[in-house]
């Protein structure tokens, strides 16, 4: 049988920031509605907490489908020639469990955790919101810029990176690709004061957005900090925002920036409004007010690599692309 494999190039070309916004504003519907099934990640750190393996399974049944995301995380690659996420996406038949598809995990994750900013920023930010703040300069910067053109006329864009030539790469870069005059700013506040859309991209441990900083009416996407020891956000910029999610067990779990200010006596588990999910579907109320700030966390889960696999596959198909080797499947003959 048959194993598609799709290299970095390929995820990139087939997987458009436009279709992967809605693949995952379903895939979180779904996800809400009960119709996934999604265990906590397993991980794996090396001994000196320099990088781990995370495991990734889940169960989506619309459409079927089965797989799981394999990825290293090492975060003192940002600024490397190496992603600090590599690793693969594997998708396995639901019949009879074949493994279908084997897929390169460091453009799936960059294009579909900026996608899910996407769907947040598209259902909690302000219609007229287009003054656009990022912090961080690395691949998820550059992804998350485009998720945002992608849902808002952009009127402004800064960016800070506790690298400075990073931050004036980025905007030399990336302006010109997307037709916009890209400002960097020699720091975090300087980015974000006055801005209407922030998205937070970095590998910070500690507090790098205040909510002093924040201007009434802000919507931010938080999804550089992924671990339940580190946050980008202090504590005043979480309690004075309506606080969405990805998933509420994954949140309760391994966001940073929600654990360690509850762990501080900031407020307790009721301050999770809820899903995102919940929102897109119209049980739960987003943004209730022009000058709320609102917050989406995003942790990154397994079915958003699932359902981006999932149309990967259908659409390498019908492409021809891909290469396709025989990783077994059917019963071994013996010799």
């Amino acid at each position: 049988m048959g194993v598609l494999i799709l290299s970095q190039e390929e995820v990139q070309r087939l997987l458009t920031m436009e279709a992967c916004i809605e693949v995952m504003a379903s895939a979180l519907m779904a996800t809400s509605r009960g119709e996934a099934v999604l265990p906590l990640r397993t991980m794996v750190w090396k001994p000196d907490k320099t990088g781990l393996i995370g495991l990734m399974p889940a169960y989506l049944g619309d459409p079927a489908s089965l797989g799981l995301k394999l990825v290293s995380i090492f975060p003192g690659n940002h600024g490397t020639e190496f992603d600090s996420h590599q690793g693969a996406v594997m998708l396995f038949d639901v019949r009879h469990g074949s493994l279908m598809a084997v897929m390169d995990a460091s453009s799936i994750t960059a294009i579909r955790t900026a996608a899910v900013s996407g769907v947040a920023t598209r259902a909690l930010a302000r219609e007229d919101a287009g003054d656009l703040a990022i912090l961080g300069s690395g691949v998820e910067a550059i992804t998350h810029l485009a998720a945002m053109k992608e849902v808002r006329k952009l009127r402004r864009v800064r960016v800070w990176s506790r690298n400075p030539e990073s931050a004036r790469r980025f905007a030399a870069g990336l302006g010109p690709r997307h037709g916009l005059t890209i400002e960097a700013m020699p720091s975090a506040r300087a980015a974000v004061e006055g801005a209407d859309l922030i998205c937070t991209t970095t590998a910070a441990r500690e507090p790098v957005l205040e909510g002093a900083w924040l201007s009434p009416g802000t919507h931010i996407n938080a999804v550089g900090a992924c671990f339940a020891a580190s946050r980008e956000l202090d504590t005043a910029a979480v309690a004075r925002a309506r606080l969405i999610v990805d998933r509420r067990e994954s949140a309760l779990a391994e966001a940073g920036d929600f654990l360690i200010p509850r762990a501080e006596g900031a407020f307790g588990d009721e301050h999770i409004a809820g899903e995102l999910g919940g929102v897109l579907l119209g049980r739960l109320e987003g943004r209730r007010g022009a000058d709320e700030v609102t917050l989406f966390k995003s942790l990154g889960i397994a079915v958003e690599d699932l359902a981006a696999a999932q149309y990967l596959y259908e659409k390498a198909v019908a492409a021809g692309a891909g290469v396709s080797v025989r990783l077994g499947g059917g019963k071994i003959v013996p010799a």
